[in-house]
């Protein structure tokens, strides 16, 4: 039986790494080596339009200093992405928990730097423990633009997150890189419709049926739909007719540089039926 603290998330020393010469890449993961870089978080919220709350705030890498994500990764290497999918973590969960967030918190992650799930997932676990986050309000989803290089994989590690307890995402659903063929062997939790598709929906019957045609599928399998990259009260609005309740982007709120929204600060559209 799995061991587990006061807030209820699994005891770190669970998932201990092995030494370096049983698990290289491990080893890389969990060492103490600094990164030579610095990076801080901005959150963007995840709201729900029905209940006009904030569902989740997903952590986005910026610069100390608010920098562009690309200023950061520009940093990420072969070398050191370990280390840094690993930081990003540890960073993300601290930086949240010290803002006081009470909503789930969705964190990217790099697939490919990733050994052995049920072993690098020491450090995940021991920021949630050390800063009081409960697992089950963080959410694991892949990190945009990042192309899977085994689908297998990446099935393998959202099934030790979501035995372990943590929420699971699929990011930018429609892209390419994540697609029917994933839903056939793994269901996660979510799933968040790629930013292209969302465009201009309200204008394009194609974008109306395919994400009518997701909606459907993933309702059937059990997993709830985000639409990412809303920006104007008519996409919220042709999305919400779609059937799509939780929704991400600019029209709601701009990501906030070492803060997060609260409900009553964001932009809500009127006239929609819950």
């Amino acid at each position: 039986m799995t061991q587990r603290d006061t807030c209820g998330n699994p005891a770190p020393d669970q998932y201990a790494c092995h030494p370096a010469s049983e698990h290289g890449a491990c080893a890389s993961c969990a060492s103490g080596e600094r990164l030579g870089f610095r990076f801080s978080y901005a959150y963007q919220p995840i709201v729900d339009i029905h209940t006009r709350d904030v569902y989740a705030h997903e952590a986005l890498v910026r610069g100390v200093a608010g920098e562009p994500a690309p200023s950061v990764l520009a940093n990420v290497t072969d070398d050191n992405r370990f280390r840094f999918d690993q930081a990003c973590r540890i960073k993300a969960i601290k930086t949240a928990a010290k803002l006081g967030m009470q909503s789930r918190l969705s964190i990217n992650f790099l697939p490919n730097a990733i050994y052995r799930p049920e072993l690098c997932i020491r450090s995940t676990l021991e920021a949630a423990r050390a800063h009081g986050f409960p697992i089950e309000r963080i959410i694991f989803e892949t990190v945009e633009g990042e192309r899977i290089s085994d689908a297998k994989w990446l099935t393998e590690v959202f099934r030790e997150y979501q035995r372990i307890g943590f929420l699971t995402a699929i990011d930018d659903f429609g892209a390419g890189f994540a697609g029917l063929n994933l839903l056939a062997d793994f269901q996660p939790d979510l799933i968040k419709l790629d930013m292209e598709l969302i465009r201009g929906i309200d204008q394009s019957r194609s974008r109306q049926a395919i994400v009518r045609g997701t909606v459907g599928i993933c309702r059937e399998l059990g997993i709830e739909v985000i639409a990412e990259g809303v920006e104007t009260p008519d996409e919220c609005s042709a999305l919400h007719d779609l059937g799509i309740r939780l929704m991400q982007g600019y029209l709601f709120s701009k990501p906030l540089f070492e803060s997060y929204s609260q409900a009553n600060s964001l932009t809500w559209p009127t006239g929609l039926a819950g």
